[in-house]
């Protein structure tokens, strides 16, 4: 059975991330399974909870006692936190038309984690900030980078507002994962009916022509789809193209040695998806 993985957190992107979890999985005919992460931290195995070192500032047994209590009432508190988000999670997703939803409770870490279950996806659903400070500002978040460098599923790192997803904008380069995401594109049940837009950008020439030529070609006997060549910097031309909060979906290659496929490490790709309010789907 085709199956979404939906990564969930604490953070305000719970509910976005059930949605688009759903648009994709009814669209496809999938099921979804919701994965929360208990880190180290949360369970209470972190280095910063051993108590051993108290004993020779003075403290005494009835302390250190205390405090582990303390840190294992804290640890049910989180798992029970989990299991609620995993739950709520599953109505929200039942509600939008998901039949099939599983839950995923797991200690350890999080990028680890989904790296480790994602080849037993067909498609993977993370937010493009958490709970933790790694997300706060800047750079995407090395949880966001390990996952998108570690998968070998498609990625889509979500907004924290949903919108239905009224069209997709392909950025094509001629490259082979550019290709690849091109492919999915025009074969996936999900973007059957929707109206596609191929983006290439480059200035006018011979090297435009080629990418142009080769994405028409592939877009034979496919209606409501279009390309587009556009001009200027990858970054500009590209967020001139996405309607902002309107229900554009930006699909992309990963990596690649051209600016239009650079990701994380690169500035194009980055700020499309740190500072952008579309979904963008990604593929290495």
């Amino acid at each position: 059975m085709t199956k979404v993985l939906c990564a969930i957190d604490a953070s305000t992107y719970g509910p976005s991330l059930c949605d688009h979890a759903a648009w994709f999985a009814v669209r496809m005919g999938a099921g979804v399974d919701v994965l929360h992460v208990l880190d180290r931290g949360e369970t209470g195995a972190g280095p910063g909870l051993d108590l051993s070192g108290s004993v020779g500032l003075g403290a005494s047994e009835a302390l250190l006692e205390q405090l582990a209590k303390a840190d294992e009432v804290r640890a049910q508190a989180a798992q029970a936190h989990g299991r609620a988000m995993l739950e709520g999670a599953a109505r929200r997703l039942n509600e939008a038309g998901v039949a099939e939803v599983g839950l995923i409770h797991r200690h350890g870490e999080v990028a680890q984690t989904i790296i480790e279950l994602e080849p037993g996806f067909d498609l993977v659903v993370i937010g493009k900030r958490g709970e933790s400070h790694n997300f706060a500002e800047g750079h995407l978040g090395s949880k966001v980078e390990r996952v998108v460098r570690g998968s070998v599923r498609p990625v889509l790192v979500a907004p924290r507002v949903f919108m239905p997803i009224a069209r997709a904008v392909v950025a094509f380069d001629g490259g082979t994962s550019a290709t690849r995401a091109l492919d999915h594109v025009l074969q996936n049940p999900a973007f059957d009916g929707l109206p596609v837009t191929v983006a290439i950008v480059g200035a006018p020439g011979a090297p435009r022509d080629e990418r142009v030529a080769a994405a028409r070609a592939r877009l034979t006997g496919r209606p409501g789809t279009e390309v587009k060549a556009l001009e200027g910097e990858v970054e500009a031309a590209l967020k001139g193209e996405l309607r902002q909060g309107a229900g554009d979906l930006l699909v992309m290659g990963a990596y690649g040695h051209s600016r239009i496929r650079e990701l994380i490490v690169g500035s194009t790709t980055t700020a499309m998806v740190r500072t952008g309010k579309v979904p963008v789907l990604l593929f290495r």
